[in-house]
């Protein structure tokens, strides 16, 4: 068994050539995890400094869409419509919100044209997320229905139809309406019915489905 004093020294030695290994391993990679403290440092900074930036950007944003929805609600809707086209043109997280708004505001003017030139444009927009431009489809067909096409609005509807789309009782609504006002009863019929008796469907459509039934006469 070592003495007391041997047992000493051998750490002390051991310590030494720890000292000396990690000694050789900072003068051959030292530089390098210094730099990557650095980078890593101006990273954070720089990642705060862009949060920053972003926040405050969102919030400028923010009080510019707020700002023009008070104009839409004091009947300053001209001036509302140019703020919310502002918006939409900067991009950012209030554009799609600020195209339904501004489109929203030309169909209240009875501008439906304009209205549905915004709803095409959004609902073509690859970059928008597929709810909003699903709803614009629904909403373009809406401003579209005087006067166009029946069957090419129909088709423009047909993929939200399906069951899995959250829009889909509100485009079979309306593909009830087209195909009745094109003279297909038998179809609007049975749309109408398959909305009256979902019951996953909204409240309101189902009352309007059975509604539209019994002027049919079904």
């Amino acid at each position: 068994m070592a003495e007391p004093t041997q047992d000493s020294l051998l750490r002390e030695i051991d310590d030494d050539l720890r000292h000396e290994k990690y000694a050789k391993l900072w003068k051959q990679y030292g530089a390098h995890v210094v730099a990557a403290a650095f980078l890593l440092v101006a990273g954070v900074a720089g990642y705060q400094g862009w949060r920053h930036y972003d926040i405050n950007n969102r919030e400028a944003l923010g009080e510019r869409f707020s700002d023009a929805m008070h104009l839409a609600r004091d009947d300053g809707q001209a001036d509302a419509a140019n703020a919310f086209s502002g918006l939409a043109r900067e991009g950012g997280g209030y554009s799609v919100l600020a195209r339904l708004q501004e489109a929203a505001l030309h169909a209240a003017g009875k501008d439906r044209a304009a209205a549905a030139a915004i709803y095409r444009e959004l609902a073509d927009d690859s970059g928008a997320d597929a709810v909003y431009r699903d709803l614009a489809v629904v909403l373009g067909v809406l401003q579209e229905m005087e006067g166009g096409d029946s069957s090419t609005l129909t088709l423009r509807l047909a993929p939200l139809t399906a069951d899995a789309n959250p829009w889909r009782h509100s485009a079979r609504e309306i593909s009830a309406v087209l195909a009745f006002s094109s003279g297909d009863r038998d179809k609007a019929v049975e749309i109408f019915t398959g909305l009256a008796k979902d019951s996953s469907a909204p409240e309101g459509i189902r009352a309007r489905a059975g509604e539209m039934l019994a002027a049919i006469g079904r």
